[in-house]
């Protein structure tokens, strides 16, 4: 499989039962589903999969059930990202062995390295490992912003840095990105109500929370922007707008769990200390869902 780093990722959701083990049921039946639907990747142990209240043993387990699932037919990106490198390099190389294609690598959150820090941090973990590696940077929750003059430093001298995950809600990023950096790194939107405005200006995809629940729906959207069909990108993408907004009403991935409840495919379950969405919350997921559906 030629990896290629365009196109929709799903985040995916990892599902609890009501004693907070994994539902390994359910998470099969949300990677076939995925699969089937034809996005580029799926991204397991990421934010999205609560990969904080993950233990080491459970992430591994998630990696394989979609490398197994998957059996080539798409890009399995892990994240392996920590707020320490000799865990994320420990992290990764086990990642690597459990079959993952490429490895998702958050920027260190809590420590607040210096951008020296971050550099050497990346390519101490680029060069323990021989798969492609996409930066995520996400300072809303890290606390510590990746600068584009450090993401083009680690590029230099990292080849297998292949992608950044661009979450910082903001466009110019993306496309100060592209304009200082080129084809040499593929930006992947890390918001979808940004992704088509990101791919205008030379992003090359998403990796999406909204695509666990309508992976066929954001994949094509995703792709006529890619293919330059913008009219009818846009009338996709702001139909599918209400719904990106209520996935991040409370924490993520709490209104998307509630959102995929609604639908029976698993249980309304988030890992303390995150807690179910409210109930007003709950009625504006529900209420964008029908209304998205209905259209």
């Amino acid at each position: 499989m030629t990896l290629r780093f365009e196109g929709t990722f799903t985040a995916l959701v990892t599902p609890f039962k009501d004693d907070l083990t994994i539902d390994w049921n359910a998470f099969d039946k949300l990677v076939e589903a995925q699969i089937a639907s034809g996005v580029q990747g799926i991204v397991p142990c990421g934010t999205t999969g609560e990969s904080p209240a993950l233990d080491h043993e459970e992430q591994l387990e998630l990696v394989r059930r979609c490398v197994k699932i998957a059996k080539g037919k798409t890009i399995v990106l892990a994240g392996t990202g920590t707020n320490a490198t000799r865990s994320t390099i420990n992290a990764s190389q086990a990642a690597a062995r459990a079959g993952a294609d490429a490895l998702m690598v958050v920027v260190p959150y809590y420590n607040k390295p210096s951008q020296d820090g971050l550099r050497q941090h990346y390519l101490d973990v680029a060069a323990a490992v021989d798969k492609p590696i996409v930066v995520y940077n996400i300072p809303g929750r890290t606390g510590i912003d990746l600068t584009t003059d450090t993401l083009a430093r680690i590029c230099d001298k990292a080849s297998n840095v292949v992608a950044v995950k661009e979450a910082t809600c903001n466009v110019v990023r993306a496309q100060e990105i592209v304009r200082t950096i080129g084809s040499r790194i593929s930006v992947l939107s890390g918001d979808d109500a940004l992704t088509l405005a990101m791919i205008a200006v030379g992003a090359r995809g998403v990796i999406s929370v909204t695509s666990n629940l309508y992976p066929t729906e954001v994949t094509r959207t995703t792709r006529l922007a890619l293919d330059g069909k913008f009219e009818d990108a846009r009338r996709e993408h702001l139909a599918l707008c209400a719904v990106h907004e209520t996935m991040f009403i409370e924490a993520n991935p709490a209104p998307i769990k509630a959102a995929l409840a609604h639908q029976g495919r698993m249980k309304d379950v988030v890992r303390g200390p995150l807690a179910r969405i409210t109930e007003g919350a709950r009625s504006k997921v529900i209420a964008a869902m029908k209304s998205y559906e209905a259209r």
